[in-house]
């Protein structure tokens, strides 16, 4: 099975972003499993850190490392993407050459109560993406308006048209991945590396 580790921009108990994320799962699997990666605990980056990973961090890395692919699932801050996926980004490329995230297949949606759907700070958040070596999935895009009647209790979608478009957006997610997947040795790791 292919696993993908799944960072959600909300810490919120209650984030509909991570519902989306859970959504999402239900209607990946059994071909992706979605593994929650908790950035509740991660420190906010430091270079003075660098040298002796704080616990929190040296998990974050290890789990986006085992991972086939990556997904962020994001809400919009002020028309842009929360400090909570940036920090986890910054840690993920650090030290120099050990860059977590290099050449992985990754996906990017998001939801908020507005029309737009966070995609202003979608489009931020891909910009980041794309230094950072993540092999972004273009299309289709995903900005939600999100509609609480559209999920049950138990996170199934019980809206068809939103089940049909976040099936169609899984089915090309497992395509994608399939298709830019690569095989990495520690060489190119360390080639791949950002600074």
């Amino acid at each position: 099975m292919t696993d993908v580790a799944v960072l959600v921009g909300s810490l919120r108990r209650d984030s509909i972003n991570r519902k989306l994320a859970l959504a999402l799962g239900q209607l990946a699997a059994p071909r992706l499993n979605f593994r929650l990666v908790d950035l509740s605990d991660v420190p906010m980056y430091n270079d003075d850190l660098i040298h002796d990973l704080p616990a929190p961090v040296a998990r974050l890395k290890r789990e986006i490392e085992a991972a086939d692919a990556v997904l962020f699932v994001s809400p919009e801050y002020n028309r842009s993407f929360p400090a909570v996926l940036k920090n986890a980004i910054d840690w993920g490329t650090r030290p120099y050459g050990k860059n977590s995230f290099s050449a992985k297949p990754g996906g990017l949606v998001g939801t908020s109560p507005g029309a737009t759907g966070a995609s202003a700070g979608q489009n931020h958040l891909k910009s980041v993406l794309n230094v950072v070596d993540v092999v972004l999935m273009g299309q289709p895009e995903v900005y939600l308006t999100w509609k609480a009647e559209d999920f049950a209790e138990d996170g199934t979608i019980v809206n068809d048209h939103t089940r049909e478009f976040l099936q169609r957006y899984v089915d090309r997610f497992v395509k994608w991945i399939e298709r830019t997947s690569e095989p990495k040795t520690s060489a190119q790791a360390d080639a791949n590396g950002t600074n």
